[in-house]
């Protein structure tokens, strides 16, 4: 028997491309909802020209299919719809009135003009929920502004409080080395989604969600936002350290590099009597995690030369043994044959159209009654559009043929 899929209910259309939003619809698909993702004719989500790499086919040659476009879009249905063009507009309404959800990251604005907004849709279907993801939100000073991650990463602080340390070397603003804050945002208007659905099954009601990168990238910023705004004083770069517990950053072994997360004075005391300086455990400047806060400049190097005289898997090893949370630095060679990645079976491989086979990460979220793991591969370009068209909106062939033959599709 198939288990049940949590929003095997849910219809969601999504006008949206690139990565926050289609992140958003992903999970949404994750967990069961039936994702249409409507794309341009001829090239689809610019994400799908974002290679190399590209999905290889059996005999280990390109596809069309981007790496960074199967990251974000399995298991939706694409249908391609002209959506400038007055018969494209018409089929979107009427493919919005069969849905539940509409997801878009359009400018401020723009859809509105297309008769694609949410007062529009919401004529057609009161009880619609639909949200907007744009880079500064739907009102303000900044709203006719695009938002893109990376920009959003430095206005937003995250910049500033992200890379080594001004005075030593290497020091100056760094980037995450995904993009933070379009995940951030498509796992946020996830949550709204869901809840605006929970609403609607209550009361009846659609409503209108608006999704600004900066918002999120500001509230994400969490106990540093927190610091400050406490404080007054802005937080600065502390690199891989932590500017409220000493010591947690990494360290250089003898053959690599660990990190070390004493997270309280025992764990501390633990640490150093491991590598045999028992006397810093109990030191007058360093026994409490204020002490080594304010005297971290001279304890450090202490530690780090501590550290440097052993390996890797002793420091991982004697400190697992003790209860000190400790662990290595994997580049993604070492992440994919990490035992536990592996017994939690986080990649899966799939059929794919024209590679065969491709290989996914699968859904983190694991639950017991409606499970996440049902995935198909994202997509081809507009590879549902007969379908949908033909099932879902009662096209005939003749139709969708004069829709083709138009450019619409």
């Amino acid at each position: 028997m198939t288990a049940p899929k949590a929003l095997g209910h849910i219809r969601v259309l999504d006008l949206s491309r690139v990565l926050a939003g289609p992140w958003c619809s992903q999970n949404l698909a994750d967990l069961g909802a039936d994702v249409i993702k409507i794309e341009r004719p001829g090239s689809g989500d610019d994400t799908r020209a974002w290679g190399p790499p590209y999905a290889k086919d059996a005999e280990g040659q390109d596809t069309t299919e981007a790496a960074y476009y199967l990251a974000a879009n399995r298991s939706k249905r694409s249908v391609t719809i002209d959506i400038a063009s007055a018969d494209g507009q018409a089929l979107i309404r009427e493919l919005a009135s069969h849905c539940d959800v509409v997801l878009e990251n359009f400018k401020v604005g723009q859809l509105k003009r297309y008769g694609l907004d949410y007062e529009s849709l919401k004529a057609i279907k009161p009880d619609l929920v639909y949200c907007s993801v744009t880079g500064f939100g739907q009102d303000g000073p900044y709203a006719h502004r695009a938002g893109y991650d990376f920009l959003i990463q430095g206005m937003g602080g995250l910049m500033s409080v992200t890379g080594e340390r001004d005075d030593l070397p290497g020091g100056g603003p760094q980037k995450a080395g995904v993009a933070l804050t379009d995940l951030m945002t498509g796992m946020y208007a996830t949550i709204a989604i869901l809840a605006a659905l929970t609403h609607r099954d209550r009361s009846g009601e659609g409503q209108y969600i608006d999704m600004a990168l900066l918002d999120v990238q500001v509230a994400m910023l969490a106990n540093m936002g927190s610091n400050y705004l406490n404080s007054g004083k802005p937080p600065k770069r502390w690199g891989n350290a932590h500017p409220n517990i000493v010591p947690y950053q990494t360290f250089q072994c003898a053959d690599g590099y660990i990190i070390v997360a004493t997270g309280n004075d025992g764990q501390y005391q633990k640490f150093v009597e491991t590598g045999g300086r028992a006397d810093l455990a109990t030191h007058e400047r360093y026994a409490t995690n204020p002490l080594r806060v304010q005297h971290r400049d001279e304890l450090v190097p202490l530690l780090a030369e501590m550290v440097l005289a052993q390996p890797r898997d002793f420091w991982i090893d004697q400190l697992e043994a003790v209860g000190v949370p400790c662990g290595p630095i994997n580049n993604l060679d070492d992440v994919y044959r990490n035992p536990q990645v592996l017994a939690r079976e986080l990649v899966m491989e799939v059929p794919h159209p024209t590679a065969g086979s491709t290989k996914l990460v699968r859904s983190p979220m694991k639950m017991s009654l409606t499970p996440t793991d049902n995935a198909v591969a994202p997509p081809l370009l507009g590879q549902h559009t007969d379908e949908i068209l033909l099932g879902l909106l009662g096209q005939s062939d003749n139709d969708i043929a004069a829709l083709r033959a138009q450019g619409v599709l």
